[in-house]
């Protein structure tokens, strides 16, 4: 009867619900309990799953938001957990598409997105304890000698990460020419929990870092920051779709070797900018090639050099490769070179590389005002960059006085 009684409410509060479809999104979170597949969870959910349990609505993926194989009242009281930040548990899908289940409060954990988790207003001390040798000690000096680097992230250490025990360690997607696969399985037959993120992929960057919010209880932070980069990304965008086609500039981008180069890593498409070798897979290319398509811009990258610890005016070795580039006997007909338009930004900036700390932001808006000066003539790269810094990595760094990321500067282009 009481059973009855309950049912018989919900159907009498939520008959006017029936007409409403699931709100539109341009994506949907992949945390369980997100019933309505939109890009939240929120109180809808929660009406969403009632309407499910008296078959009014036919159940979803991520209904199941005590992940049981049931839908019930228990789902119910999951999705208000979830709500109100008190869940002990969380079910999600990473991106490798597997379904983890973590315990919260997350306090240990192994690798991460570090960037991501600052942003968030997290000290990192507080929760790292194991780092993967690749962790840059320029951008993160707090995660040094007192913790313990468990190797590769690709090939680390498991007896470390197993004496360290933390709640969550953090890998690659499996996949690519550094598969984690081995590390995974490994992981996870010892118990571990593992959560695959990238964050470094520009069209699932608010997914990955939505639900990162939730995974660390900081979602408004989550948002705060998002809605800071998606601000930026859209200016620019805004300008680059009103570039005509005929206006396009021709870049060649060259790797850190000399002819050589790698497309995916330019991010040129997004600056107004067409890659001379778009659509090929990378790697060397014959310099009669470059003479041909005869670049309006070539962009050069700096690895290593540049970063954090020098001087802002300690610019020789960057200016170095862009010299070298700039007398090369057989360039000296194309116009990159002709017009002096060739320009050097180190790795620090570059989205895909695994050196890179940060997000595309950076390399974009520097890549805008080079390609495109005069439609981006009050697009300062330089105070973006500070910005995120100072707001949200909490770094105390003057770009003004330290740190060489470009050349030539802009004052000097």
């Amino acid at each position: 009867m009481k059973l009855n009684a309950t049912l018989a409410g919900m159907t009498m509060t939520l008959l006017l619900a029936l007409t409403l479809p699931a709100a539109a999104s341009d994506h949907t979170l992949g945390v369980f309990g997100n019933a309505n597949e939109d890009d939240t969870i929120n109180m809808q959910d929660v009406t969403y799953t009632e309407l499910i349990i008296l078959e009014y609505r036919d159940r979803t993926e991520l209904s199941d938001a005590k992940y049981d194989g049931k839908i019930n009242m228990q789902d119910v009281t999951q999705i208000e957990l979830v709500i109100l930040g008190k869940e002990k548990e969380l079910t999600l899908l990473d991106t490798a598409d597997r379904t983890v289940t973590v315990n919260k409060p997350i306090t240990s954990i192994v690798g991460g997105p570090f960037g991501i988790l600052r942003s968030f207003g997290l000290e990192l001390t507080d929760i790292v304890v194991g780092t993967y040798s690749q962790v840059d000690l320029e951008v993160y000096p707090e995660l040094s000698d007192e913790l313990l680097d468990v190797g590769s992230g690709w090939t680390p250490d498991l007896e470390k990460i197993l004496g360290l025990n933390p709640d969550v360690v953090f890998i690659q997607p499996p996949g690519g020419p550094f598969d984690t696969t081995p590390t995974l399985t490994k992981l996870e037959s010892a118990g571990i929990t593992v959560l695959c993120f990238k964050c470094q992929t520009p069209a699932i960057h608010r997914e990955e870092v939505e639900k990162l919010g939730y995974l660390f209880d900081r979602r408004d932070e989550a948002e705060i920051y998002l809605n800071w980069r998606e601000n930026i990304l859209n200016l620019i965008k805004e300008t680059v779709d009103t570039i005509p086609e005929e206006d396009g500039v021709n870049v060649y981008f060259e790797s850190y070797k000399p002819y050589t180069t790698y497309p995916r890593y330019g991010y040129l498409t997004e600056a107004g900018g067409v890659d001379i070798f778009a659509g090929e897979p990378g790697g060397s290319v014959d310099p009669e090639a470059v003479i041909d398509q005869n670049p309006d811009v070539i962009l050069k990258v700096a690895y290593p050099g540049g970063g954090y610890t020098l001087d802002a005016d300690d610019t020789a070795d960057l200016k170095a490769l862009r010299d070298e580039i700039m007398s090369r006997s057989e360039l000296q007909g194309v116009k990159a070179v002709e017009d002096e338009r060739v320009y050097v930004i180190t790795s620090y900036l570059l989205l895909y590389l695994p050196h890179c700390n940060h997000i595309e932001c950076f390399q974009l808006a520097y890549q805008a005002k080079w390609l495109h000066p005069e439609l981006f003539e009050d697009l300062d790269p330089q105070a973006i960059h500070q910005e995120y810094l100072t707001e949200f990595q909490r770094m105390d760094i003057d770009l003004d006085e330290k740190g060489v990321f470009v050349y030539p500067p802009f004052d000097e282009s």
